[in-house]
């Protein structure tokens, strides 16, 4: 359970810096992975973007701060890192959806985000079925958007993404492809670098890499594979929440920080719903 312990440390260091200047950084070191994977971790398990969160962390003491307080609306803004009365404002209202001035009128309707608590929760009855395989290094071949570190704007550029990309001529190519396991269509996330992240659709392949297309080479890993039955999107977020709050915490092993890969059934329309992968890597923890 140490990464989970690493985390609320990071949310710890958030919570002491809410008046000051927050480092993404220095919260994803403190929680022992880069910050790309610190915020996509995050977000999976706290539902909410890291900026989100941290908005929302902060518009809750803002708004404790104008009604406990002879605060001026500018003076709180300052205080949040807000220089603009007008980005204050509009923050503000996204998460109390009044304005500050109206903030300070008593019986004003307000929304409180307490910070978040990260703790394993006992449950039964919910089987995790899974496998765990060594494999050597992958070749995947496929199409390829770039993504960044805004893990909620991520969630808008991917379905419009697969939508456009099986309506071209190029889908099918992927689908022929496949020669190579994980066999299947591959949605994978790869960051390739601290500016280089990228969204494939692809196959994992050793045939000739096609004009127009990507080839990435996935390093040698020890993999844990979830099988899901169901619609996609659903089960996909489900399943990546459940390992790192359900599976991960008494596993033994910790997460590798390489490419995640979605496995769907090949199709010449992308379907919504039935039998899928997820394959993710990890490494044994590292022994005190």
């Amino acid at each position: 359970m140490e990464w989970l312990k690493n985390l609320s440390n990071a949310i710890d260091y958030i919570e002491n810096n809410l008046a000051s200047e927050i480092s993404y950084e220095e919260a994803a070191k403190i929680a022992c992975c880069s910050t790309y994977y610190f915020q996509r971790m995050f977000t999976y398990v706290a539902g909410i973007s890291l900026s989100e969160y941290i908005r929302h962390r902060r518009m809750t003491q803002a708004a404790f701060d104008l009604q406990t307080t002879d605060m001026k609306v500018l003076d709180v803004a300052l205080k949040y890192g807000y220089t603009s009365p007008t980005s204050f404002n509009r923050a503000f209202q996204s998460v109390h959806g009044i304005s500050p001035i109206l903030a300070k009128t008593q019986g004003s309707v307000l929304n409180a985000y307490p910070p978040i608590k990260f703790s394993v929760k006992v449950a039964g009855g919910n089987v995790m079925s899974y496998r765990v395989e060594e494999k050597e290094a992958m070749r995947i071949v496929g199409i390829r958007i770039p993504l960044t570190l805004d893990m909620k704007e991520n969630k808008k550029l991917v379905p419009p993404f697969w939508n456009k990309a099986v309506k071209r001529n190029q889908f099918p190519e992927i689908c022929n492809l496949s020669n190579q396991s994980p066999k299947g269509v591959l949605g994978v996330t790869a960051c390739q670098s601290s500016d280089e992240i990228y969204y494939y659709i692809a196959a994992a392949t050793d045939k000739p890499t096609p004009e127009e297309m990507f080839e990435y080479e996935i390093p040698a890993a020890t993999w844990v594979i979830f099988e899901s039955d169901g619609r996609f999107k659903e089960s996909i977020q489900s399943i990546f929440k459940r390992f790192l709050t359900e599976w991960l915490p008494f596993s033994g092993y910790t997460y590798a920080e390489l490419p995640d890969i979605e496995v769907y059934p090949i199709s010449r329309e992308r379907p919504q719903e039935g039998h899928s992968e997820v394959w993710i890597a990890v490494k044994k923890e590292k022994e005190n």
